[in-house]
């Protein structure tokens, strides 16, 4: 493969000074924006980590999600007004060294990359051990490496192979979740499980806030994946404002699949007090309920489902964003300049793409050698994608109100503040080893923005606060 481009080519010439340029083919339209987001988000998402959000919401999971999609809602809105500004790859990273100053957007950059150099990683491990699960002689590692190389050689082959496998995974899971709900509401119908019950949306017995927004730092994980849509924004083919309706479409159905599912799962958990005692620490839950539902072949078929959703479908999208984001930082000097090559014959961001492969390998192998290896995991990629949506909105408000003296006070004042403040109470309440985890990290960051200070290759955006010409 030819991997020779290692700066753009503009057909009318280098950029002028204080202009920036896309550098990606635009190949995606709307429907392939949209099935990108539902598929890194993973229609079926709860399946693997339904029994956590149960035992963390005390049992009100269908309001975590609930509270999950408000608090996305706010997001993706600051999102749509970023991406019109800076229609880049690089997501907050962009946004908030464009929007704000290079040294934040530096450190807001860092704080994702986290959460992107993670979760490809999670995905990876979630879905080998499951298939280990299922086929006992085939170990960990070798379902993991399997994996990572089925993905890194279809992105390799360009944007488009990626968004036809994609759509068809999609409608693989969108098939099993019709399967489960039919089946599990002819079983709440017939007297099986707890029948209907409005608990899983809300229990007074049980509720207060910092409990259910406890859930919603675990529950957040299943809507991570709708901003991955913005890291496409290079490769989008619409305009700035497709970004967003994407974003909002893919967010709005997700969210509604994800509390019908929890809901009905609920619903039929076998034994709930013992979940909410103990918890699940094999990931086993939802399978539990689908038993319940339709014996051990829907339990089988979910489990089966969620591996391959998470091994394939979500990490293939996970590692096109992840690789984006390592092209963003490399063009602006801020990581070293190979991750910014692209293959000329596929118009992707190919070292960067190799790059997450080989990370996602040595993470996923080292956190299954340890106890806590997908807890640890989750929690730190949750904290940093938090993180990230509060520069997010910080970003919107200064860039719109301070440096462009907008009016519109509701699109760049209260709906990113409503959106800080839920996400900061979400982040108060999280896991206080991810917080710490988390905050190492930035300490981390810190330092490197010193160094690259210290090395004469402070961050710089090209075109900061100058919105493209149409």
């Amino acid at each position: 493969m030819s991997i020779e481009q290692s700066a753009p080519v503009y057909a009318s010439g280098p950029p002028k000074s204080g202009e920036y340029r896309p550098e990606l083919r635009r190949t995606l339209g709307f429907k392939d924006l949209v099935f990108y987001g539902l598929v890194y988000m993973v229609p079926i998402a709860p399946f693997g980590i339904f029994g956590g959000v149960f035992q963390a919401s005390g049992g009100m999971v269908a309001l975590a999600y609930v509270i999950g999609m408000v608090a996305m809602v706010f997001t993706a809105a600051s999102y749509a007004q970023m991406v019109k500004a800076f229609p880049l790859a690089g997501s907050v990273y962009n946004y908030a060294g464009r929007g704000v100053t290079a040294p934040v957007g530096f450190l807001a950059g860092w704080a994702v990359l986290l959460d992107y150099l993670l979760v490809p990683s999670l995905l990876y491990l979630i879905a080998s051990v499951a298939m280990h699960a299922t086929v006992p002689a085939v170990p960990v590692w070798a379902w993991l490496i399997g994996f990572v190389l089925f993905n890194t050689v279809t992105n390799l082959l360009g944007i488009r192979m990626t968004a036809a496998i994609t759509r068809v995974m999609l409608v693989g899971e969108a098939l099993v979740l019709a399967v489960f709900l039919v089946v599990g509401v002819r079983a709440l119908l017939a007297g099986r499980g707890r029948g209907f019950s409005w608990e899983p949306l809300f229990n007074a017995g049980t509720f207060t806030w910092p409990l259910v927004f406890g859930a919603v730092s675990v529950a957040v994980l299943s809507f991570l994946g709708f901003d991955g849509i913005s890291m496409l924004a290079e490769e989008n083919k619409g305009g700035p404002g497709q970004i967003g309706r994407a974003m909002a479409a893919a967010l709005g159905l997700a969210g509604l699949l994800f509390i019908v599912q929890t809901w009905v799962a609920a619903l039929l958990v076998p034994d709930p007090a013992a979940l909410l005692a103990h918890g699940d620490p094999d990931g086993v839950a939802f399978y539990d309920a689908a038993r319940v539902a339709g014996g051990g072949w829907l339990a089988t078929l979910c489990a089966v489902a969620t591996a391959i959703a998470w091994g394939v479908a979500n990490s293939l999208v996970a590692q096109v964003a992840t690789s984006r984001l390592l092209f963003a930082m490399a063009r602006d000097r801020q990581l070293p300049s190979f991750l910014r090559r692209i293959s000329v014959r596929y118009g992707v961001p190919a070292n960067a793409i190799t790059l997450t492969g080989v990370l996602s390998v040595g993470i996923g192998l080292y956190m299954a050698w340890r106890e806590d290896g997908i807890s640890l995991l989750a929690s730190l990629i949750n904290f940093g994608a938090v993180a990230a949506f509060l520069t997010l909105h910080v970003a919107v408000m200064w860039h719109y109100l301070v440096r462009k003296r907008s009016r519109n006070l509701w699109s760049h004042l209260l709906v990113p503040a409503v959106g800080f403040a839920i996400l900061a109470y979400v982040a108060v309440n999280a896991n206080v080893a991810a917080q710490r985890l988390a905050f190492v990290w930035l300490g981390i960051g810190v330092v490197v923005l010193i160094g690259l200070y210290a090395a004469g290759r402070r961050p710089v955006f090209s075109g900061v606060g100058q919105e493209p010409q149409s």
